[in-house]
């Protein structure tokens, strides 16, 4: 089964092609008039060590020590181009495969592999890098993301003028999810609200074995606008087009100006998940084809032709990505289940009545084995 064209009275944003030629825009070009060589090689970079961590974690649940892994292979600039134009003080709501991401707001990705490994419900403080937890239930955290937004607004830290203040929400989530109620229903609130939250929608053309056309009848790109809510499409295997569309739609929404709608259109080379086989569903030749687009080899292509990649630059990047292999591997195989009191640990942000009986309970109850004895 193959994917129909998109539709071309809808324009998809390109700065970069294929090939890694640079396309003028005159929208977007101001976006990313700011950003240098090194810039671009921490893109690159990102996308490169994103695209390591995603085959070492794949090739651990192969061996047995993660129950599941949901790669991202061939999202890569998507997520790195969107994260980069993000500010400190903004907060993201993924799904469950922006492992770039979180890799871009400085988390230790083997903290994303703990709930894989069945050790924890989570694996990170939302606060400290200002991400939520992975969200697993398709399509259910877009309302929490405009719920957020609808609070920042409510605190007075949106539309102040102040850009070390001012602060936005972007919820990720598939063409899959774009199906689900809950999304339908973030799209109401954030329209009527104007609500500061972008909606960035990685179209990777499957949900699961249900194509994008088995969603939606009319482009996605076309969703927005029908809640009233500003929409771009940009090509999602274009980092630099990523990064000036989110940079344009996150000041939009941090300044007060409302939501906006993005669909990324890129392609999830891989499976949905490791219990996924593709090839039942997909045919190569399709495969094939976005292969040749792939947004690391386009923004190397880029790179090289502009004498922009040092000596030495690939090979140190290849040491940098082994060392992440070696940190992954070594940190599943540590991972052991917590005790399992720790169950209490985390139910209330603050102590509870009930919960403190409830862990003495427990721990009365464990000890009541010990010597292999029953109290």
């Amino acid at each position: 089964m193959t994917q129909p064209d998109l539709d071309p009275a809808i324009e998809t944003v390109q700065l970069l092609t294929p090939e890694g030629t640079r396309v003028a825009d005159t929208r977007y070009d101001p976006r990313v008039a700011h950003l240098d060589a090194d810039a671009l090689r921490r893109f690159y970079a990102d996308m490169v060590l994103t695209r390591r961590f995603d085959t070492e974690a794949t090739a651990l649940q192969r061996q047995g020590e993660l129950g599941l892994f949901t790669p991202s292979l061939g999202q890569e600039a998507a997520q790195i181009g969107s994260a980069h134009a993000l500010a400190p003080q903004d907060f993201v709501f993924p799904a469950y495969r922006e492992h770039g991401v979180l890799h871009v707001r400085g988390l230790d990705l083997t903290d994303v592999l703990k709930q894989f490994r069945g050790v924890d419900h989570g694996g990170w403080d939302p606060a400290e890098h200002g991400v939520h937890l992975f969200t697993l239930v398709v399509g259910a955290h877009p309302l929490h993301a405009v719920g957020y937004a609808m609070g920042l607004q409510r605190d007075g830290v949106v539309g102040t003028g102040d850009p070390q203040r001012d602060a936005g929400v972007i919820a990720y989530l598939g063409d899959g999810a774009t199906s689900q109620g809950d999304v339908n229903e973030a799209l109401v609130f954030a329209g009527v609200s104007d609500a500061p939250v972008v909606f960035f929608v990685q179209n990777n053309q499957w949900a699961i074995s249900v194509p994008v056309s088995g969603q939606s009848k009319v482009p996605l790109a076309q969703r927005g606008l029908g809640f009233g809510i500003p929409t771009v499409r940009v090509d999602g295997n274009d980092v630099l087009a990523c990064y000036a569309v989110t940079a344009e739609a996150m000041e939009r929404a941090r300044s007060g100006g409302g939501p906006t709608f993005v669909e990324a259109v890129t392609y999830r080379m891989g499976a949905h998940t490791t219990s996924d086989d593709p090839l039942r569903y997909r045919d190569e030749a399709e495969v094939a084809a976005w292969r040749a687009k792939d947004p690391i080899d386009r923004l190397r292509h880029y790179l090289e032709s502009a004498g922009e990649l040092p000596a030495g630059f690939l090979a140190d990047l290849d040491e940098r990505a082994e060392a992440l292999a070696r940190h992954v591997r070594d940190a599943v195989h540590a991972m052991v289940p917590p005790p399992a009191a720790s169950m209490f640990d985390h139910v209330y942000a603050t102590p509870h009545a009930l919960v403190d009986a409830e862990r003495a309970w427990f721990t009365d109850y464990q000890a009541s084995f010990e010597d292999g004895g029953v109290r």
